[in-house]
Parts: structure tokens; C-alpha cells; sequence
């Protein structure tokens, strides 16, 4: 009872004040759609469009240079805003330099676990970077793109077909249809066992 007092209050003043933002995100555990509410009022981003969802685990090194469309959707990646060596070559080679980009991230987009996007980036519209991959250039709209440096694997327009497909031969595809959004907590529970059964018990 103590514990979830404690989380009502910091998630309190991290949602109207934007105050204790590392024990917000470690006590509160708060959704990928609340923390995205929570950057697009504290985050320092350039900005952030509706319809947004945000890990918590999702690291913005410079967030005052990522700019963020519509119906964006990151998991646990990292976004890197400047070439962290520029401090020893200055040191090193008696220099001033300086190597800062944007992150421009337009609508309809998804950027996987563990995915990095580097500076002077601009990706989609609906567009799909992978898990793990490192993203170095621009994404061209409709890609998909992987590995290291991301390149280009499929166009999203073919992945939506293939998934209709594969989704209406599922034994849960009636669920799937009556679902509202992506998740909807009412029939996770059955889905997660129609799944599981379908997994193991018939192979």
C-alpha cells in the first residue's frame, strides 16, 4: 500500500512537473504512451506528434536536435545526436571541431530494440528500422531497413500484405479482428494462451 502511495505521488510531479524523472521511470514502471506524454512535455525534444509511444529504456543523448512526426513508435534503441569523439580530437590534435545532427523522424515509423540512429538522420515517412540495426543515413520513405550500417530489405507496403495474410490464417484471427488498437487487455489473456497452445502442443 506504501509502494503504489509512493508511485501515485511521484507519477504526480513527474506528470505535472516534470520532477524526479529517474525514480518516475524506475518506481513507476509508467506505459510506452504515458512516457512518450511525459517527453513531449520534459523531454527537451524538438518535438513530438500524436499517437506516440516511448519505452522508457529508449536513450536520446542530444533530444534538443530530434524532431518527432506522427504515429512514431520507438522500443528500447538509442538516438545520438553527436559524435562523441569531437572532445578527444580537439584534445588530441589541438583543434575546435564540431559534429552535431539532426534526428528527424517523420510519420508512421518504428525503430526497433537495440537499433541506434546516428546524427544528420532523417527517416520515413512509414518506415521500419529493425532491431540492431545502425542507422547512418536516411531512410528512404516505405523502407524497411537493417544491419549494420541499415540498409534497405523490404518495403512496409509488401510487410502489411504478408501480414494480412499470415494474421487471417491464425487460430486467433477472430480475435485479432475484434481487437481495438494493437493490444487490448480485455483478451490478451486468451490470446496468450490460444498462442502458447498453438506453439507447443501441436508441434
Amino acid at each position: 500500500m506504501v509502494k503504489k502511495l509512493l508511485q501515485k505521488i511521484v507519477r504526480y510531479f513527474a506528470l505535472r512537473y516534470g520532477k524526479f524523472p529517474g525514480l518516475y521511470r524506475k518506481l513507476c514502471d509508467p506505459t510506452s504512451s504515458e512516457y512518450a506524454e511525459y517527453m513531449r512535455r520534459y523531454g527537451n525534444l524538438h518535438s513530438v506528434g500524436e499517437n506516440c509511444t516511448i519505452l522508457p529504456t529508449t536513450v536520446f543523448t542530444d533530444p534538443a536536435y530530434v524532431r518527432i512526426g506522427n504515429n512514431v513508435h520507438f522500443s528500447s534503441c538509442t538516438l545520438i545526436g553527436h559524435d562523441g569523439a569531437i572532445a578527444m580530437l580537439n584534445h588530441a590534435y589541438g583543434v575546435k571541431l564540431d559534429a552535431v545532427g539532426k534526428i528527424d523522424i517523420r510519420d508512421n515509423v518504428f525503430i526497433g530494440y537495440s537499433a541506434i540512429v546516428l546524427p544528420n538522420v532523417v527517416i520515413g515517412p512509414n518506415a521500419i528500422v529493425a532491431a540492431g540495426a545502425v542507422v547512418t543515413k536516411d531512410v528512404a520513405e516505405g523502407d524497411i531497413v537493417a544491419g549494420v550500417p541499415a540498409k534497405p530489405i523490404g518495403r512496409v507496403e509488401e510487410l502489411v500484405k504478408k501480414l494480412q495474410a499470415q494474421t487471417q490464417t491464425l487460430p486467433w484471427a477472430d480475435l485479432i479482428n475484434q481487437r481495438e488498437g494493437s493490444f487490448d487487455a480485455e483478451i490478451e489473456t486468451q490470446l496468450v494462451q490460444l498462442r502458447v497452445s498453438h506453439f507447443y502442443n501441436n508441434h
